[in-house]
Parts: structure tokens; sequence; C-alpha cells
């Protein structure tokens, strides 16, 4: 039995892992910014954790006690062009996506270092390797996500400690429809909005990412470094890669 501590654990990708690795007979530490929506998920322990509070953090880590696995989820995503996206909502981005999912790592960080076993496991997206035009703010948030975690891998596997990044597409888990969107009827690039719409067909469901996270753990050490979740993933992830150098790619036909 592994006792796995999950972020933003209230919907979406957080609550069905929770569950699903509650199922497979894991004790998962369910957290949230709001602990009351945990109040029907069958887990051990919940919490109240907002990753962009250094209070919280340390509060939630030393009620949370022993954990032997870090399912760092709670993030967000917004539409917005990058030439009028407000700065603001981007410095509030990054601080909840990335700074907050390393503030938390850095918590439990030293007990996993002094036991010398302990699995980071990090909620990317395939926008973690390539843009889509509008959600580009988000994608800068999961390069930067992927980078830390690539760092920590080298830098905390020496103690033995495995990091692991999962990297789902579209996901049916009503993330986009909660985006914040930063584009008034007049901003220029409004009627690329509309065409966005292929990027997200056929999203894969948030059982199937929930079924990756449980098999990480299962795996633990012996799980990859990055884990492309189902074959749109692998496919598109695998065109990118061979994409010319010299010219930005773009997974999905766009005309406006």
């Amino acid at each position: 039995m592994t006792r796995v501590l999950i972020t933003g654990a209230s919907r979406g990708i957080g609550r069905i892992s929770a569950i699903a690795l509650h199922e497979a007979g894991h004790e998962v530490i369910a957290t949230a910014r709001d602990v009351s929506m945990l109040e029907d998920l069958p887990v051990a322990q919940k919490l109240r954790l907002d990753v962009t509070d250094q209070a919280s953090v340390d509060q939630a880590l030393a009620e949370a006690g022993h954990v032997d696995a870090l399912l760092s989820n709670a993030g967000a995503t917004v539409r917005a062009p990058l030439e009028t996206i407000p700065l603001t909502a981007l410095g509030d981005l990054f601080e909840l996506n990335v700074f907050g999912a390393l503030r938390v790592a850095q918590g439990i960080l030293p007990q996993m270092r002094e036991r010398g076993s302990g699995q980071l496991i990090f909620m990317s997206s395939i926008q973690g390797r390539l843009v889509i035009p509008l959600i580009g703010a988000y994608s800068a948030t999961k390069h930067a996500l992927e980078a830390f975690a690539e760092t920590l891998a080298i830098e905390s596997g020496h103690f033995g400690v495995s990091v692991h990044v999962i990297e789902p597409p579209a996901v049916a888990s009503g993330g986009a429809e909660r985006a914040q969107v930063y584009l008034d009827s007049g901003n220029p690039y409004r009627p690329l909005l509309d065409r966005i719409g292929p990027f997200r067909a056929a999203p894969v469901s948030v059982l199937e990412v929930a079924d990756v996270v449980t098999a990480v753990v299962a795996e633990g050490d012996k799980a990859p470094f990055r884990i492309p979740v189902g074959e749109s993933a692998k496919n598109i992830l695998g065109a990118h890669r061979e994409a010319p150098d010299h010219t930005p790619f773009l997974a999905a036909p766009l005309n406006w």
C-alpha cells in the first residue's frame, strides 16, 4: 500500500484519480482549496491545501505526515492571445501551475530524500511539449513544469526519488469550460477562438488519465519519466518530433 497525496482533488482528474487509487488499495490523502468538496470521497484523509499559499502547504503537509507519492495535479488554464493577455493573469497562472507544484514538491522532498524513496508525479499535458494558439499561456506553464520535473528527476533521483510527467491531450474534465477567457468582441484575435475546436476533438476521459496515474504508482520507480495518455497524445507528440524545426507545429488545420 502506497500513501499518495493528491493536490486539486476536488474535481476532474484529481478527484477520479483519488477514487481509482483508493480502489487499488492505496492510502489516499486528498487535498483541495475548498475541503468541503472532498466530503464524499472514500479516502483516508482530506485536507485543505492551497498550492499558492506557503502557510497552507506547510500546514497540510504537517497534517499529512508520511507521504510515499505526490500527484501534483492542481492547475488551471486560460484562453487569450499573448499579445493582449493581462500579465497579472499570466502571473497567476504560473503561480498556480508551476510555482504551486514546486512549492508542494519542495515540502515533500525532504522526507522522501531522507528515506531514500518516493515518487513525484506531475500532471502535465501534451502542451508541455508543443503549443496551441490562444492557449499559449497554459502551454508555457506546462513547458516550465516539465523543465522543473526533468531537473528534479536528475537532482532527487540521486536520493532514490523517482519523477514522472503525465501528458494527456484534451481531457473531458470540464477544465476547458471553466477557463477564464480574455477575448472581448473587439479583440482582433476573437475569430480564432472559434477555430480551436479541432484541438479538443475526441478528448480522453478523466478515467483514462486516472488509470495511467494508478499504473505509475503501481510501477513505482520503474515507470517512465514521460507518459503520454492515449494514442492521440502519442500520435501528436510523434508528429511534433518529426516536424521541421524551422516552422511552428500545428496539430490540427487552422484557417481563420
